[in-house]
């Protein structure tokens, strides 16, 4: 079994363990001096290796487009490895999400991590609780990971000092850049979005997982993009078939330059259909969020504006097929950002810490739905 992160700072050479020090030293001139609600001493971070890194002086090229082969293509549909006898399974809603108990994500052989690939794009959103996942090494997390793609590597977030892979969710009492880059003056903080949607080959099977959750609240909310296009009339599809919509990356590299952050890959705009299929699945899914989509080429201003209002709005009130997930350390969250779209909740105190990893692998070149 690989080493666990604690381990690593014992046993890697002496520069990783100076900058382990130093990162425990942030945590500790960060924190509050006591727990907000037991006034007991705040023990900082976790997980200090992974509390955000900027280098704003850290430059990528551009992304390269490359072959992609989902692994679902390859898994055998009973999943004989990930549905073993053992295994119970709890469909949260009969369109979205399913938690899995008694299933250790980094014992799978390569079948098993192909059967999940299929499983987690046939129920879009997929919870594993109780996971060593977090104690693994750096490398051996980002080795799953790559499993179902090369790993994006994001151009302004905080990631982790010689693991660019990784992409940090960090949120305390004196840090707080997603309430930032939302903006402060709002009466609801949802934000859906798809991650980085802009890329010419946006993720596919993605991993989220917790190092510190709040005791209460801090979920994330997921929709089913299948869903929400099934609920359209077949006029409507026809309509949205064929169209492509403008996804920019220049709002959050402009957000990330005013704070003095790194911009490692200039913004991009790319062109994506509006309706999407699934390679594996063969499901027609939308594909548009508020976070990054910009406008339908080929439209007047009002047009678009007026379409593509109708679409979020659609998206967002479709409470009957959202679902919500819910967090404890240990828990591992795989979704298929293809097909879904989601949104943090802003809903824990101010004081609480929420410590989370992302590992984005990306997909194939987005395939358009045709009329």
């Amino acid at each position: 079994m690989a080493p666990s992160v604690s381990e690593i700072a014992v046993e890697t050479k002496d520069t990783l363990l100076d900058r382990v020090a130093s990162l425990k030293i942030h945590a500790e001139a960060e924190k509050p001096a006591v727990d907000s609600k037991t006034g007991a001493a705040d023990p900082g971070p976790s997980y200090p290796f992974y509390l955000p890194y900027w280098d704003k002086d850290e430059r990528w090229p551009p992304l390269e487009v490359f072959e992609h082969t989902d692994p679902g293509l390859r898994a055998d549909p009973s999943k004989p490895r990930l549905l073993t006898a053992d295994v119970v399974r709890r469909d949260l809603t009969p369109y979205i999400g399913t938690e899995l108990e008694n299933v250790q994500l980094s014992q799978l052989s390569k079948e098993g991590l192909d059967e999940v690939a299929l499983f987690v794009a046939e129920r879009k959103l997929v919870v594993l609780r109780n996971q060593d996942f977090k104690d693994l090494s750096p490398e051996r997390q980002i080795e799953i990971a790559s499993h179902f793609g090369p790993i994006h590597r994001h151009p302004t977030s905080g990631n982790v000092k010689g693991y660019p892979e990784f992409h940090i969710v960090y949120r305390d009492a004196s840090h707080n850049r997603f309430r930032e880059y939302i903006g402060g003056d709002r009466a609801n903080l949802t934000s859906w979005h798809s991650d980085v949607s802009y890329e010419k080959q946006p993720p596919g099977t993605t991993l989220f997982w917790i190092l510190d959750q709040p005791p209460l609240g801090g979920d994330t909310i997921f929709s089913s993009q299948v869903e929400a296009y099934n609920r359209l009339s077949d006029a409507f599809k026809k309509r949205l078939e064929g169209l492509t919509a403008v996804h920019s990356a220049v709002a959050q590299a402009e957000y990330s330059r005013k704070r003095d952050g790194p911009v490692r890959r200039e913004a991009i705009e790319t062109e994506q259909p509006l309706v999407r299929v699934h390679p594996v699945t063969g499901e027609k899914a939308l594909y548009v969020n508020q976070g990054f989509t910009r406008r339908i080429v080929g439209f007047k201003d009002e047009e678009s504006e007026y379409l593509l209002k109708f679409l979020y709005d659609h998206i967002s009130k479709g409470a009957d097929f959202h679902v919500r997930a819910n967090y404890a350390p240990g828990t591992l969250v795989l979704w298929d950002n293809r097909v879904t779209v989601h949104s943090a909740t802003q809903d824990f105190s101010n004081a609480s810490r929420r410590h989370a990893i992302r590992l984005t692998p990306q997909a194939e070149l987005p395939i358009a739905a045709t009329a």
